[in-house]
């Protein structure tokens, strides 16, 4: 499957900070980033992201990241859980779907990892079709997991496993 956007993700740099200030959605109340706050890394074998870039202009559309969790003790037993941060501009018109799916494509190709996870609101439908366009399973709700807007808000796990991915 392809995607109609030609996106490349990029390293994260300290002038991108400004731009994804975060705070600007229903689903955003972390706020403003300080300009001096150091880029996440965008080695994928620890917690990090990655600039969501649009191939034709080079303008910035927002940034993937992603933390590891882990569901045993082995190491074998590690996972990133993604997620997706974009600019006002820049939703609703696939960019959260081409994104995700580049960062996952690129976890799959790049580590050996069996499953990739995501958390979202579930108010936040417009992610949660994004992640079912690119093939991740809604495994169930997570209670006042997050909290968000003065309050813990239910979400849900989705994941997505290396046999069912398709690139």
């Amino acid at each position: 499957m392809t995607d109609p956007l030609d996106l490349q993700l990029r390293p994260i740099t300290m002038s991108d900070q400004v731009v994804l200030t975060g705070g600007d959605s229903p689903f955003d109340d972390w706020g403003p980033r300080p300009p001096d706050t150091q880029p996440p890394a965008p080695d994928l074998t620890g917690n990090g992201g990655l600039a969501v870039i649009d191939a034709a202009s080079g303008d910035l559309l927002g940034n993937v990241s992603w933390h590891w969790v882990h569901w045993g003790p082995n190491p074998e037993s590690a996972n990133p859980m993604i997620g997706i941060w974009l600019r006002r501009q820049a939703r609703g018109r696939g960019v959260g779907t081409a994104g995700q799916r580049a960062l996952v494509a690129r976890f799959f190709q790049e580590t050996s990892v069996n499953r990739i996870e995501a958390h979202t609101d579930v108010e936040n439908i417009a992610e949660q079709r994004a992640l079912e366009k690119i093939g991740f399973t809604k495994e169930g709700v997570i209670r006042g997991a997050q909290w968000r807007q003065g309050v813990f808000r239910d979400g849900y796990l989705y994941s997505i496993l290396r046999s069912e991915w398709a690139d």
